[in-house]
């Protein structure tokens, strides 16, 4: 399965990162299929029900762990049990955009992408609402991995001609170099290691952060893709990048910004990826690959976004990612493949 999708997965596929703005499942689902049509994301629908945010669809099934009318996490720790089995509720509200996406997809026989919270930022956000830090990051890992598991499980049943891209996604692991942060980086590491192990035999696996970090820890975890936000800073991490690259992995580039103004075309996008690319290459990354081992998304989620605003994004998105593939493709030429 996991070769089947790289397989489709050419250079310059453009995709979604998570979260929608729509408040009808249905219109969200036909509108991820519509934007990116081939490797749509299955979408989280935060401002239809507050139990499709992040956090809130990742505490579903945990014992002692609820979501109040709002969204907010209340914890009674005195029920909180980090071996007791994790439920995830396919028929709970937080699940809607996912039920009727698989509905509305029903017969789909080319990719699909999904993602779901990382055990480092569900660990984190237990920490906040007042989990104890050991028992917070055990009780992240195993519902993270337990819920993984069954969505795959789930969507398989559903679409079982359809190959499976998923993202872990970390937007909270900023800080994992600071000595404040409430676990060591190496085990943070390993979290989001472990988590993305559980579906890896059976589906192509990426690491996302929307979070202004290192790209050493996200790449020492293992993801066969990893998905950041196009940022100059990338070409610091050139030696790095270079090698997973040479290792067959792909990056998914957040090539149009979710935050500050809206931009009316994809021109500076896309000259921004390119001044990173460049840059990139001045260092030691090999341009061919850089192109033909590249999906591009939106930087982050469209949730906090119009549905206009969305679907200008994800046009936009697109956009780049043609000017991807025709690029490509001449490069695929130009050396005779």
């Amino acid at each position: 399965m996991t070769m089947a999708a790289t397989t489709y997965l050419t250079g310059g596929i453009a995709t979604g990162v998570g979260s929608l703005p729509h408040r009808d499942a249905r219109a969200a689902a036909e509108f991820a299929l519509t934007s990116s049509p081939d490797l749509p994301a299955i979408p989280s629908l935060p401002k239809r029900s507050p139990a499709e945010s992040m956090i809130a669809q990742a505490v579903v099934g945990i014992r002692g762990i609820s979501v109040g009318q709002y969204g907010a996490i209340v914890v009674d720790p005195s029920r909180i049990d980090p071996f007791a089995p994790v439920d995830t509720d396919f028929h709970h509200d937080a699940f809607v955009g996912l039920r009727t996406f698989l509905e509305v997809a029903a017969g789909r026989t080319t990719p699909v992408k999904w993602q779901f919270t990382g055990p480092v930022t569900l660990g984190l956000s237990l920490v906040r609402a007042g989990v104890p830090v050991h028992l917070a990051f055990d009780v992240a890992v195993r519902a993270v991995r337990s819920h993984v598991r069954s969505i795959h499980e789930h969507v398989a049943s559903v679409l079982p001609d359809a190959p499976q891209v998923v993202f872990i996604d970390e937007p909270m692991i900023g800080d994992i170099m600071d000595e404040s942060f409430p676990i060591a980086p190496d085990t943070a590491i390993d979290l989001m290691s472990g988590a993305m192990a559980v579906v890896e035999r059976d589906c192509l696996v990426g690491l996302h952060s929307c979070a202004d970090v290192d790209l050493a820890p996200l790449l020492a975890a293992g993801p066969a893709v990893l998905s950041v936000p196009v940022s100059e800073s990338l070409v610091h991490s050139a030696s790095a990048l270079a090698g997973f690259l040479d290792k067959g992995g792909s990056v998914a580039w957040g090539v149009v910004a979710t935050d500050g103004p809206m931009m009316n075309n994809a021109e500076r996008a896309w000259k921004k990826l390119a001044g990173v690319w460049c840059g990139l290459v001045q260092n030691g990354c090999d341009a061919m690959k850089l192109r033909q081992q590249s999906l591009v998304t939106p930087a982050c989620g469209l949730a906090l976004h119009t549905e206009e605003h969305a679907a200008s994004i994800m046009a936009q998105v697109s956009d780049i990612g043609e000017r991807v593939r025709t690029q490509a493709l001449a490069t695929r030429l130009t050396v005779g493949a």
